[in-house]
């Protein structure tokens, strides 16, 4: 992770209207940043539920100096990494700060955290964890030693990450959901909410109940 891109106060856009993106406004808030406003892909497409906008793409190539860095206001992996890609490429010179909650209990000093990384509040861990970069682990998630987050990848509220788990990059792992010590989600997979996963789940596929099977 660049310098540019660690905890120093900086003025940021949220890429997103909707809840994700008012989190990681609050988020963003709380950690002492000046939060821009929000910015989306296409603002003719906003709904009932989205946040007023400063635009889309093209505010931000207008606007450049009038922000330092960009945060990701979206809960879902496919897109957290597609708009990941186009504004790193279309904006090379802006931070992608990491975001930790300041009530979030961890081992810091033996963490290891990527760009544009989000853990929410309540989130508690142990020892040795690694967060790729955008990945997002969100309200009151349990994370257990040495489990891996993978790019993109997403963890919803109060899931649970027991020790030695890897999350491939893409995975989405629904609210209340655990998955069990030393397991590995392949890549692009998704656990539902509540699920219990107690084998390892391939790339590509959603695996829903308890125990956790794959859904055909």
């Amino acid at each position: 992770m660049q310098d540019r891109d660690r905890g120093v106060a900086q003025r940021v856009v949220v890429i997103g209207a909707g809840g994700q993106a008012r989190d990681t406004k609050w988020l963003l808030e709380e950690l002492g940043h000046e939060v821009v406003g929000f910015v989306v892909t296409d603002a003719s497409r906003l709904g009932p539920h989205d946040s007023p906008v400063l635009g889309d793409y093209a505010w931000l190539d207008a606007h450049r100096e009038a922000f330092d860095g960009l945060a990701l206001g979206i809960g879902t992996p496919k897109w957290r990494l597609k708009v990941a890609g186009e504004l790193s490429e279309r904006l090379p010179e802006k931070a992608w700060p990491s975001l930790v909650h300041p009530r979030v209990e961890l081992d810091r000093s033996s963490m290891r955290i990527g760009r544009g990384v989000m853990i929410g509040a309540g989130c508690v861990g142990s020892v040795n964890l690694v967060f790729e970069d955008f990945c997002l682990v969100n309200l009151g998630v349990t994370l257990g030693h040495e489990s891996v987050f993978g790019r993109g990848s997403v963890v919803n509220h109060n899931a649970a990450i027991a020790g030695g788990v890897v999350l491939e990059e893409g995975v989405l792992v629904g609210s209340g959901a655990a998955v069990l010590q030393y397991l590995r989600v392949g890549e692009g997979s998704t656990v539902g909410a509540g699920a219990v996963v107690t084998k390892d789940v391939p790339a590509g596929e959603t695996w829903v109940g308890v125990p956790a099977q794959r859904l055909r």
